[in-house]
């Protein structure tokens, strides 16, 4: 039996509630109808909790929509293939990640992952945490619906996509400007999982593809100018998006 008697869910923007999992967000997003939005599953562990979740905020699984995901790295993928069979829901990702979805343990990455833990201790009870929550077996996902750069998506919440390439050919991050909510997928997180860091900047080259151009990418965040950040990994930032891109660009990618 699943202990929710600890259940990490909070309210971070009208209508959008987080729940951390395994050092990984699942945002949940309420759209004017009373469905709901996912962006992102996190990991196979976190499918349980997903449901106490939405029950929680009084709402069913059937009450899902769709799925959205922000790139198609494990962590962010986990439960996605279980919502699309059980569920029925459309999952929506760039085209550019369709492969990775398919195909989880296949993604680039700049650095070798096997010294992180030695170099970022830090880290290690986070990786620990995600193997625990399923992060070595996580099914592929397919038959995924592709988001156009700059499109209103026609699912609750109707986020815009803006496109943020570098963490992954196809990263995404999603804009809810009447609500003033930016959820940044791993282009910009507040903990990043491979050194156990805290605070705006871009994710590892342990995971990240091309961390020049995540760099480039920041641009497109900024000019969102939301003022609430919801990143994949750690807290919600709550000041400007100008200024949680400048911390990012002080930190050097590892």
């Amino acid at each position: 039996m699943t202990d929710t008697t600890s259940l990490a869910l909070t309210e971070v923007a009208e209508g959008v509630h987080r729940l951390e999992h395994a050092f990984v967000n699942v945002y949940l997003v309420t759209g004017d109808d009373g469905r709901v939005t996912v962006v992102d599953t996190g990991l196979p562990a976190t499918w349980n909790l997903l449901g106490h979740a939405l029950r929680r905020l009084g709402h069913r699984p059937s009450d899902i929509a769709a799925v959205v995901l922000t790139h198609a790295h494990f962590d962010h993928t986990g439960s996605a293939a279980r919502a699309q069979s059980v569920l029925g829901v459309p999952i929506w990702l760039h085209g550019q990640d369709f492969e990775v979805a398919a195909h989880p343990a296949r993604y680039a990455h700049e650095n070798m992952r096997a010294w992180y833990p030695l170099r970022y201790p830090a880290a290690l009870p986070i990786l620990a945490a995600m193997v625990r929550a399923g992060a070595l077996r996580v099914p592929g996902v397919r038959g995924t619906q592709h988001v156009q750069p700059g499109a209103v998506l026609p699912v609750p919440g109707s986020p815009r996509v803006v496109f943020t390439p570098g963490h992954t050919a196809g990263h995404c991050a999603l804009h809810l400007p009447d609500r003033d909510v930016l959820l940044t997928g791993d282009a910009l997180v507040t903990l990043d999982p491979y050194t156990g860091r805290r605070g705006p900047q871009v994710v590892a080259g342990a995971a990240t593809a091309d961390s020049a151009q995540a760099l480039r990418s920041l641009d497109a965040l900024a000019a969102t100018g939301a003022g609430t950040l919801l990143p994949g990994h750690g807290e919600p930032w709550t000041g400007s998006v100008a200024a949680a891109v400048e911390e990012a660009r002080a930190v050097r990618p590892h």
